[in-house]
Formats: C-alpha cells, sequence, structure tokens
C-alpha cells in the first residue's frame, strides 16, 4: 500500500501537479501512518496568524509590485548612473547595484531582468562593453539581492527554520543583517571583474555634469529615502521587519498612486490581485510545509537522515562542500520559493549537527540559490532572460559562464568565512 501510495505521488508530480497539492498529500499520508488525525494540517494553517514575522511577506510584496509597475527602476538606474558613470566600468557597476537593490525590494529575480534589462542593456551596448558581457552581466545580477534586506526569501527561510527552535534563534532582523555583507562582496567582485573587462575591452568612460546629477535627485528625491529608511530602521532595531514592511507598503502606495500618479487608481485592484495572488501561492505552500516539517520532526527523519551523512561525511568541512554542490543541483530544478519550504527541513537539522550556525546557514542557503536560478540547464533567469532579450538560452549560459565563476567563489568564501555573515548579527 506504501508502495502504490509513493508511486501515485511521483506520477501526479510528473504529471504537473501543483506543488502544495504534493507536500499536502505527503504531509497527510505521514499523520495517518503516525495514527494523528489529519486535523493537525489544518492547525498549521491556524498557527500561520500567530507569525508576526510572516506579515511582512504581503507587505513587501505590495511594495515589491508597486515599485515594478511605476517609473522607480529607470529613476534608480538615472541616479546610479549620474553618480558612478564616470568611473572606469561605471555604467557596469551601476547595472549590478541597480539589479541588487531591486531584486531586494521586490523579492522576485525575474522581474528585475525584465523591467531592469530594457534600460541597461540598450545602455551596455551603447557604451561598447560588447554584446556577451551585457548578457552575462545582468543575467548574473538579476538574482543579487535575495541576501538583501528586505528579500522575501530571507524572511520566508526564517519562519521554516524558527520551527526548530534553534540555538541561537533565527529571527528575520538576524538574517537582514546577515546578508549585507555578503551581499557586498558579490557587488564587489562583480565590479572589479566589470573595471576589468571595462578596460581591456576600450569601454568608453562616461561623464556626469553637476546638472544632469541634481536633476537625477530631483527625479528620483521620493524613491531615495525608501531604502536609507528600511535599513536604518532595521539595524538600529528601530522597527521590526513587519514594522519596516508597513513603512514600506504604506510609503510607497502613496507615492506611486497619489503623489506621482504612475498607477492610476483603476489599476491598483489589478496591481494588488497579482501581488496577492503570490502571496497567497506562497502561503499554502508554506502552510503544508509546516505541517510536512513537524510530521518529519515527529518521526525522526532528520536526526536518521544526520546519522546516515554522519556515517560518510566526518568532517564539517567536506559537509559544507557537499552542501553547496547539493543546493546548486536542487536549486536549478526548484524555483526559490519552493526550494526553501521543502529543502530547508531536511537541511537544517543535519546541518546543526555539524555545528553550523542557524543564520549562517541561511545566507549559505539563498547564496546558493541566487547562484543555481542562471546555472544551466534548467535555471529560471536563462530562460527569462532569453525571452526579455531574445537570444537563444546556450548563448545567455556561455555568456553568464565568467560572473558563474565569480559568484561560486563567493559563495565559497561566504560558506568558509562565517564572521562575514555573522559580524553585524
Amino acid at each position: 500500500m506504501t508502495l502504490l501510495l509513493i508511486l501515485a505521488i511521483v506520477l501526479l508530480a510528473l504529471a504537473g501537479a501543483p506543488l502544495f497539492a504534493l507536500i499536502a498529500a505527503i504531509a497527510l499520508i505521514g499523520f495517518h501512518y503516525a495514527g494523528q488525525d489529519g486535523a493537525v494540517v489544518a492547525i498549521e494553517f491556524y498557527r500561520l496568524a500567530d507569525m508576526p514575522a510572516l506579515v511582512a511577506i504581503p507587505l513587501f510584496t505590495l511594495a515589491g509590485y508597486l515599485l515594478a509597475e511605476s517609473g522607480a527602476p529607470q529613476r534608480l538606474v538615472r541616479v546610479s548612473n549620474a553618480l558612478l558613470g564616470w568611473l572606469p566600468g561605471g555604467l557596469a557597476i551601476v547595472a549590478i547595484i541597480a539589479c541588487a537593490l531591486f531584486t531586494a525590494f521586490t523579492g522576485a529575480t525575474g522581474v528585475t531582468i525584465v523591467a531592469l534589462g530594457a534600460v541597461l542593456f540598450p545602455a551596455l551596448m551603447q557604451a561598447r562593453y560588447g554584446e556577451r558581457f551585457s548578457l552575462g552581466l545582468l543575467t548574473a545580477a538579476g538574482s543579487l539581492g535575495l541576501i538583501l534586506v528586505p528579500s522575501m526569501p530571507l524572511i520566508l527561510y526564517g519562519v521554516v527554520a524558527q520551527q526548530f527552535h534553534t540555538t541561537p534563534p533565527v529571527t528575520v532582523d538576524a538574517l537582514f543583517r546577515a546578508g549585507v555583507l555578503p551581499c557586498a562582496l558579490m557587488v564587489v567582485m562583480l565590479s572589479v571583474y566589470s573595471v576589468w573587462h571595462a578596460r581591456r575591452a576600450g569601454v568608453v568612460t562616461g561623464s556626469t555634469s553637476a546638472r544632469e546629477l541634481g536633476a537625477a535627485l530631483r527625479d528620483a528625491a521620493w524613491e531615495i529615502p525608501l531604502p536609507f529608511v528600511i535599513l536604518t530602521g532595521i539595524y538600529t532595531g528601530i522597527l521590526a521587519a513587519s514594522e519596516a514592511a508597513a513603512v514600506m507598503a504604506l510609503y510607497v502606495l502613496i507615492v506611486t498612486v497619489v503623489i506621482r500618479r504612475e498607477i492610476p487608481l483603476r489599476r491598483l485592484p489589478v496591481v494588488l490581485r497579482e501581488a496577492m495572488t503570490l502571496v497567497g501561492s506562497i502561503l499554502v505552500i508554506l502552510g503544508f510545509s509546516l505541517a510536512l516539517t513537524n510530521w518529519l520532526i515527529d518521526t525522526g527523519v532528520p536526526e536518521r537522515l544526520f546519522d546516515a551523512i554522519r556515517g560518510s561525511i566526518e568532517s564539517r568541512t567536506t559537509f559544507l562542500l557537499v552542501l553547496n554542490v547539493f543546493l546548486l543541483i536542487f536549486g536549478m530544478l526548484l524555483e526559490g520559493f519552493p526550494a526553501i519550504v521543502i529543502l530547508v527541513p531536511l537541511v537544517l537539522p543535519v546541518a546543526l549537527g555539524y555545528g553550523v550556525d542557524p543564520v549562517h546557514l541561511g545566507i549559505i542557503f539563498l547564496a546558493n540559490l541566487q547562484l543555481a536560478i542562471f546555472l544551466p540547464p534548467v535555471g529560471l533567469n536563462l530562460f527569462i532572460a532569453s525571452m526579455r532579450f531574445g537570444r537563444p538560452v546556450m548563448t545567455l549560459v556561455r555568456a553568464s559562464l565568467p560572473f558563474f565563476v565569480i559568484l561560486l567563489l563567493a559563495v565559497l568564501i561566504i560558506t568558509y568565512w562565517p564572521a562575514l555573515s555573522l559580524a553585524l548579527v
């Protein structure tokens, strides 16, 4: 009977059944064989209401969708270019920083490629960076902000990890702090490579006048305070993650709808519906995944998995290397949110057994996912960039290779240098 149920779930997965349905089926079957009522799964959904950090997800999502619908991406690029465009490789650095910030605020790498690609790709080509470099840079940089406040994947990891009551505890605020220096490392490494390429390719260095800088700052006067308010509020402890999300959502709503009027009132319900559709799908998956997590804990699956791995891998260093490979492979096959809710319950208890800090593990986890998202052959960003720029996927794979190598080196540094993630925590 058990074998038939497993076979049925596998066949449903191959047939394209929704992820939440598969997770729900596994959880219900698990609790049934454990002799527990299926109502346990419903109780997990009720528990979602008692998680203060979870309030941040719909609010940050709404703010991100509003920003993506407005002219904020173009204004962000203009200000960055006015400040850094005069440097050798300055436009490429502008692209890297703009992508990182926009991905952090929207929580979606694909949105960044679509929204900023239209502005940055022609500009990079006009400055003679070359098509291959430009395509690779935008494809790779589109995922940079996943470990930067107020990224939604960081919040989701925190919510799932809190179910294990680790020591030290995993809080969303701690994850927000932990992601800053690793993200800065990735930005710096890509920027150094971009400067080297610009000099080697004879890129034309732009010039910025005081008039253009002033005009760009005035044009983005409403957007510029936003990251400083959110970052300062969170890092000083004045605002919790949920409070920062509420401030950001209200501020963006007022600016885009009331002050700038870039989103008409008749368009607002459409944006709200799109944002909340994403939130609803995340919460449904999260509710069932929490039920599955509790079943795994009750049945001792993580402990048995740790014992099995411990039998063949004794070294913490070797475990971390194997973990990186594991996350890269599964990061290609699963999108960010499903990867978090499915893999964290399995990976976290094993990593704790090897003495890995749970907050540090969160940064390792998401750093690998943001790398895998443009890793061939099935990285999601490759296909989004292919549609956005009208280039074959294999062209983007070759263009992204140097950036993949650089970011892989950054991931290894993040993995084996815990202080980089934990210094601000």
